[in-house]
């Protein structure tokens, strides 16, 4: 049994009137996970309120407060590839993630987590990530260090125009349809959750999600591009890849889903988060970092 050593939390909305307690909330909320282990959690004392006290099966529920509980996996599977720090001082730390492996706990991932796994290679217990990327995209993350400046970098990824982040992708082409090198795309649309759940689609409406997308090469059947996303909707880029009839090699999700399996540690999805700009809001100096990962390409085309 994996159990996370750190709690998540989970805020009750102020509009669930078919919640008489907060297990009948968490019951609701995550409905993937058996009413009786939500019982056992709380019988356990594996709840609890923000103050440390622990939830017991009659308490009322409470429109906008916390509750905290802590992630369990059966057996959690190993993610055989490591992380990379590129920078650190007191405020922020940066790192690279590889492919596989999610930012925090998440579904059947608990120790396996990139925040978990820098918490215990660096002992910084307070690490908390200011933003995420796709558990199937590798590249870089911003952590913030110092909790009392931490918001000064949340604001960075509130405001887009704050931060510049370009990645790298490889997608498929048709020779009939092959992008010429240079070629540019302004993607401005809108993007809703669609079916299944966690899958995203474009759709009619007020644009929400842009990205500037630019071919770097061709060759056979793949092209390398520069990926510049405006907005952060889930899965934007990867949406708007395959609207444009590129789709990433080894994309899962998209055009099509594919059937759940064991990841494919040999064939992960061609997406990077390259570099990431901003200027430190602690320091007001210019920062820039960059992910030493390449992708599944033929480079010998000069790319710079």
């Amino acid at each position: 049994m994996g159990i996370s050593q750190h709690p998540c939390k989970v805020t009750m909305p102020p509009d669930r009137k078919d919640c008489a307690t907060v297990l009948d909330f968490l019951i609701a909320r995550f409905a993937r996970i058996d009413a009786d282990i939500w019982r056992q959690r709380i019988a356990d004392g594996k709840v609890h309120w923000p103050d440390k006290t622990p939830v017991t099966a009659g308490d009322r529920y409470a429109p906008n407060q916390q509750v905290f509980y802590y992630r369990e996996v059966e057996q959690e599977a190993v993610i055989p590839f490591q992380e990379e720090i590129i920078y650190q001082d007191d405020e922020i730390l940066v790192a690279c993630k590889p492919h596989f492996l999610p930012v925090t706990p998440t579904g059947k991932y608990v120790e396996q987590c990139l925040l978990n796994r820098l918490r215990q290679r660096t002992g910084i217990q307070t690490l908390a990530p200011m933003h995420r990327i796709d558990r199937e995209t590798a590249g870089i993350v911003l952590f913030s260090v110092n909790p009392e400046n931490r918001d000064l970098y949340h604001a960075l990824f509130r405001e887009t125009k704050n931060i510049h982040k370009t990645y790298r992708a490889v997608g498929w082409i048709k020779q009939a349809d092959a992008p010429e090198v240079g070629q540019h795309w302004s993607v401005h649309n809108r993007l809703e959750q669609g079916e299944p759940w966690f899958r995203m689609k474009s759709v009619d409406g007020d644009i929400n999600a842009r990205s500037e997308i630019t071919c770097l090469a061709v060759k056979n059947d793949k092209a390398l591009f520069e990926l510049q996303p405006i907005t952060g909707k889930t899965h934007q880029l990867r949406v708007h890849m395959n609207d444009l009839g590129y789709p990433l090699v080894n994309d899962q999700f998209y055009p099509s889903v594919q059937p759940e399996n064991s990841d494919d540690f040999d064939k992960p999805l061609q997406l990077l988060a390259w570099r990431m700009e901003f200027i430190d809001p602690v320091t007001s100096q210019p920062r820039m970092f960059e992910s030493r990962r390449a992708l599944d390409f033929d480079y010998a085309d000069n790319v710079d």
